[in-house]
């Protein structure tokens, strides 16, 4: 407590007297009413601290292709819209073939796929191409298995490194139009390795670190191409896509019509997420039951090469259009290629490029003559 000084201590004094008296005759003190007694002391002056607002950019409704923000060293995925390490973001994706034989179940880090194309081969079998960022941590990917000319167009659309074991005779000729691992030229002793616990061809796998010697073996950059501009357009956190205009519809049990493995996704309520199943039940890769927050139907006019039995599909032009599927709805789209080598582009009933929602997507190349098998319900 600051002391009072003496010019303060007299005014003090004199204020206290005015405001009482002394009775006459005796030391009785009468209080009297006077006005509030004002005491004046030194103090320091009171400084009020300015409030400070930090100004944040608010969040957009969605992110365009190539938006790329980058914050506390994770960067936004081209592959599923969220934010991830940007070690991982900035590198060029590894898109890696996979078998869906039963004999090769489960698959192993298809779990970790921001993208996974699903396309017939010959028969009515299935094969995946699993587009993934994050795999550092992976000693086993795969089964691996052989190259058709239409994945080399999906891998080019991501940028990605191709990895695969083998080709078609006829997809050779396209593989000079992708950096590719190849698992049956000598690169393959590199990056694959065989395993005991399966049987030819199922026993083909890929590590992160063989594939990483295979890439600097190889002499493929990891950075993505200056020109490259991203893929999908993709909502923003706080602004989910909810399909409710018009032309749209319920879509919570998805069943693309492919004969073979007799595959459906069932929208979770809980998840939001749609839940893979295959050949009676779970489609579980080897960390847990696979599922997207986006499905893709991309319906493709095909024919074969020759008189072979492999499929020359159309990825070059919309003859069949398609289906876009994300937390319980559905529209009708059609698609357009941005050229040879470009991004496919898909359109809703509005006309406008359709926005995902941040997550993993799942495209299904369906063929023209085999839309009439896709179920949405």
């Amino acid at each position: 407590m600051r002391k009072r000084t003496g010019a303060g201590m007299a005014v003090f004094l004199a204020m206290c007297l005015a405001g009482c008296a002394r009775k006459a005759g005796s030391d009785q003190v009468i209080l009297t009413e006077t006005e509030p007694v004002v005491i004046i002391t030194e103090a320091e002056p009171v400084v009020l601290e300015e409030e400070t607002v930090e100004e944040t950019e608010p969040e957009p409704e969605f992110y365009e292709p190539w938006e790329r923000p980058e914050k506390d060293g994770m960067v936004r995925s081209y592959l599923t819209g969220e934010m991830v390490p940007a070690e991982q973001g900035k590198r060029r994706p590894l898109a890696i073939m996979m078998s869906n034989d039963k004999e090769s179940l489960p698959q192993y880090g298809i779990n970790r796929a921001g993208v996974v194309y699903e396309a017939p081969v010959e028969g009515a079998m299935n094969r995946y191409m699993a587009i993934m960022e994050n795999y550092d941590d992976l000693d086993r990917i795969g089964s691996v298995r052989s190259c058709r000319t239409y994945y080399t167009y999906f891998a080019r659309e991501f940028d990605a490194i191709y990895a695969h074991c083998g080709q078609s005779t006829f997809a050779r000729p396209y593989l000079k139009n992708v950096d590719n691992i190849n698992g049956v030229e000598s690169i393959g002793n590199t990056a694959y390795y065989r395993t005991s616990d399966r049987k030819r061809p199922h026993n083909f796998y890929a590590s992160f670190e063989g594939i990483q010697k295979a890439i600097e073996t190889l002499g493929y950059s990891q950075e993505y191409d200056e020109e490259y501009r991203g893929h999908y357009y993709f909502a923003g956190e706080n602004h989910p896509v909810i399909l409710d205009g018009e032309g749209t519809f319920s879509g919570v049990l998805i069943t693309p019509g492919y004969p073979f493995s007799k595959p459906w996704f069932a929208y979770n309520e809980e998840d939001k997420l749609y839940h893979r199943f295959q050949y009676s039940g779970e489609h579980r890769g080897s960390e847990g039951q696979i599922a997207v927050k986006n499905i893709i139907i991309q319906c493709c006019a095909s024919g074969y090469y020759a008189t072979t039995d492999y499929r020359n599909i159309n990825v070059h032009e919309d003859l069949g259009g398609g289906f876009f599927i994300t937390n319980g709805r559905a529209e009708r789209i059609s698609w357009k290629k941005d050229g040879e080598f470009g991004v496919t582009h898909y359109y809703g009933p509005d006309g406008k490029e359709i926005v995902l929602n941040p997550g993993k997507t799942w495209v299904c190349i369906v063929l023209s003559s085999q839309m009439d098998k896709i179920e949405i319900q």
